[in-house]
């Protein structure tokens, strides 16, 4: 038996520390994903469900992208996963008795973690104007309302449909299609605030903007930089590619402000090895760079390169890539001084590095938030690339970029077309295959639709899932920019923060989830995912839905499609909702990659879309070559009396999604609340461990942006850096401190200020 949420909010601004951790996973995090599964789903249910996670003929883990292989563990998910996944499966419901004993109001003072604990939406709920609770309301009326404001608006764009990446192929193409008839691009997704500069860089450069490499690349490398990530919490199952790939011969470098426990040591749970074992150092080299260093040390690296004996591979150079001169040129040029003031490292480090280089054959680098969150993560990311090209580093085995992405299937909704700027071709292919004109005008992003509702410009907002209150930057001003829409819609399978800070008019519409069964009357359905390197596979839930009546995310969107278009709109909108087949034969000639797909797709493992760079080393870029660039190099300057804040997960969360109060890699238990410092800059800023203060952050508008009531605590962070749990300090990040070229919000760039702690 599944316990109940907890009926009270516990308390979360007296956290206590530990020592950090030096290993992740093993006998613990057994432990840990047992003990939550079976809170949330009950003995049986968990065994049931769990056994169906990343199998074939199973379902998706709802979490992040990281890639099965080809033959998948029985157990092929991680302690993440199994929470991601029983958060989703719960046996707990919400029903209308619970919004009509707790109002708005009530309900907008508890915590993301509390809310996330009440269990799975159960119908339709309208918050009318004016009104103080949620009431029920049917399917066809609360279609009805989102099609009367949407008919009232002056033009479509005063629309935005936000999209979170745990939407399906099927659900994203529907979705982009209905906008797009509508007559709009206003589309932003979840990758505007998280990989946005990875694929800004990478189509510039490269022509694709989605990473290059295949698990079996890094198997067969001889180096992989892990560079501004923690996939021991964010991507735990890379941890196992990461082992294979060290038992094979391949050195691991890691460069990140704070050491991170997956990346020293790994206890791979699926051996007994790393159950009753010491596990596997990963890391051969820690680089603790700086915030914001890494452009510095990838050109340093670079200068290296070109001065070493035969460094450079001349041949792919000459064959393959455009503009090398003029970057030769840059780099042979960079100043030391300068580079050891971005990173913080010892020039000694950066030439060991460089050494580990010079004799590696096949290079791969991978990065997350770290390296995407910046001002000049774009410049960044370019050089990281620069720095493959130099030795011919792509379309080889083993070697390549590897963006890793978050959310199951953030890369294929944006291959379905869910972009505000979508390329002209995709447009084209939208026109033959659905005969109408579709908007050629760019979109908003996500931050730029927050700027149009607080302006007044976009009056309904529609996210297909997410929590997107919680998840973007400036909340004070984010939360301000919702309450000036007419209406807002979510589409979810949990209540969460975005249901409570709402237009004049909201509706939440529960859907289905990855584990859920769908059945319509064309039988059972399944749908699709992109993982984070290409890959394309089918999900099918095998779960009883959480309660009659609810609707997948396909048939929300074909429903209002056809509430809103009318009648004599000719897509074949009831045949979509109905059968997923129809949905993917229109995708099969609209998306480049998606020849055959209902064929393609029921192999066993799915299958691979094409990429150039990597499969034949031909570049679809302007010049129609590998790109070289010149990116004048920079750093965060941080003043004196300040730290550059970077914000981050707990162990226990996904994204906005709190799973519970522990960061136990960390040694942070029973809260969130927590402001990491090194003890040299708290020596220097007064900050008593233990002690609590409020965050302040600065920026040139002058607005002093608080979150309050943070315990320090002492941790080995890079000097001149600190660290915090957002969503709680997203309030610190100003709306227009964003990356140049991506338009990505900041997050791991806030200089910010201490001051006497306010209280909660």
């Amino acid at each position: 038996m599944a316990k109940q949420a907890p009926q009270s909010d516990p308390a979360q601004d007296a956290p206590k520390v530990g020592a950090p951790q030096r290993a992740a996973a093993g006998l613990t995090a057994v432990r840990q994903s047992l003990k939550l599964a079976h809170e949330q789903m009950g003995p049986a249910r968990t065994l049931a469900t769990l056994a169906k996670v990343n199998q074939q003929g199973g379902f998706d883990c709802p979490g992040c992208a990281w890639p099965e292989p080809d033959k998948p563990h029985t157990a092929e998910f991680c302690e993440n996963g199994a929470k991601a996944v029983a958060e989703e499966a719960t046996e707990r419901r919400i029903t209308r008795a619970f919004f009509a004993e707790h109002s708005v109001a009530e309900l907008a003072g508890r915590s993301g973690y509390w809310l996330g604990q009440q269990g799975r939406l159960t119908e339709p709920m309208l918050l009318a104007e004016d009104a103080t609770h949620y009431a029920p309301i049917g399917w066809d009326e609360a279609f009805a309302i989102i099609a009367e404001e949407l008919e009232a608006l002056a033009t479509p764009d005063g629309a935005a449909f936000y999209t979170s990446g745990r939407t399906s192929n099927e659900a994203a193409f529907s979705y982009q299609l209905f906008a797009r008839k509508l007559g709009t691009n206003n589309l932003p997704d979840c990758s505007n605030m998280c990989h946005e500069s990875s694929g800004s860089a990478l189509v510039e450069t490269l022509g694709v903007g989605k990473g290059s490499v295949s698990l079996k690349d890094l198997y067969q490398a001889d180096l992989i930089i892990v560079a501004g990530q923690n996939p021991g919490t964010n991507h735990p199952r890379m941890l196992s590619a990461l082992e294979r790939a060290k038992r094979a011969g391949a050195t691991i470098v890691s460069v990140n402000p704070l050491p991170e426990a997956g990346l020293e040591r790994f206890k791979n749970p699926q051996h007994a090895r790393g159950l009753v074992g010491g596990g596997t150092k990963l890391t051969d080299l820690f680089l603790q760079i700086r915030l914001g260093g890494d452009l510095a040390l990838f050109r340093a690296l670079n200068q290296l390169i070109l001065a070493a004996d035969s460094g450079v591979d001349r041949d792919f150079v000459a064959e393959h890539c455009h503009g090398f001169d003029e970057f030769a040129a840059e780099a042979k040029s960079t100043d030391r001084q300068q580079v050891l003031a971005a990173t913080g490292l010892p020039w000694e480090q950066i030439e060991q590095l460089a050494e580990l280089v010079l004799k590696s054959k096949k290079v791969i680098v991978c990065w997350a938030m770290g390296l995407t969150q910046h001002r000049h993560s774009v410049p960044t990311i370019r050089e990281v690339v620069n720095f493959l090209l130099l030795r011919g580093n792509m379309g080889r085995p083993g070697a390549g970029v590897c963006p890793v992405r978050g959310h199951s299937n953030v890369q294929g909704d944006r291959t379905m077309g869910i972009f505000e700027r979508p390329a002209a071709a995709f447009l084209d292919a939208l026109e033959r295959e659905f005969g109408f004109e579709p908007p050629r005008e760019h979109g908003f992003d996500a931050v730029e639709s927050i700027r149009a509702m607080r302006d007044g410009r976009v009056k309904v907002f529609f996210a297909m899932g997410g929590n997107f209150v919680a998840a973007t930057p400036d909340t004070e001003v984010t939360e301000a920019a919702m309450r000036q829409c007419r209406l807002t819609v979510q589409v979810s399978t949990k209540l969460n923060r975005s249901h409570l800070v709402t237009g004049r008019r909201a509706l939440i519409l529960p859907t289905l989830g990855r584990t859920d069964r769908d059945h319509t009357e064309a039988g059972g359905q399944f749908v699709t995912v992109e993982d984070s390197m290409g890959m394309v596979h089918s999900s099918q839930g095998r779960l009883r839905p959480p309660a009659p009546g609810i609707l997948s995310e396909v048939a929300i969107v074909c429903r209002l499609a056809r509430a809103v278009l009318g009648p004599a709109d000719p897509t074949p909108w009831e045949e979509f909702a109905t059968s997923y087949d129809t949905v993917r034969d229109r995708i099969a000639r609209v998306v480049p990659g998606f020849a055959d797909f209902n064929t393609r797709v029921r192999a066993p493992g799915g299958f691979a879309l094409p990429h150039g760079p990597r499969d034949s080393r031909t570049f679809p870029t302007a010049t129609g070559k590998a790109n070289f660039t010149v990116n004048t190099m920079t750093a965060p300057e941080v003043p004196a009396g300040r730290l550059l804040l970077q914000t981050l997960r707990s162990h226990d969360q996904y994204n906005t999604t709190i799973y519970g109060l522990d960061d136990r890699y960390r040694g942070i238990t029973g809260g969130r609340r927590v402001v990491l410092v090194n003890p040299l800059d708290a020596a220097e800023l007064g900050l008593t461990e233990g002690g609590y203060v409020d965050l302040v952050s600065e920026w040139r508008d002058g607005v002093a942006r608080r979150a309050p009531h943070f315990k320090v605590v002492h941790y080995p962070v890079a000097r001149g850096g600190a660290a915090a749990y957002y969503p709680e300090t997203n309030v610190l990040i100003p709306l227009d401190s964003t990356a140049e070229i991506s338009n990505t919000p900041t997050s791991k760039a806030v200089v910010i200020r201490f001051e006497p702690d306010s209280g909660v």
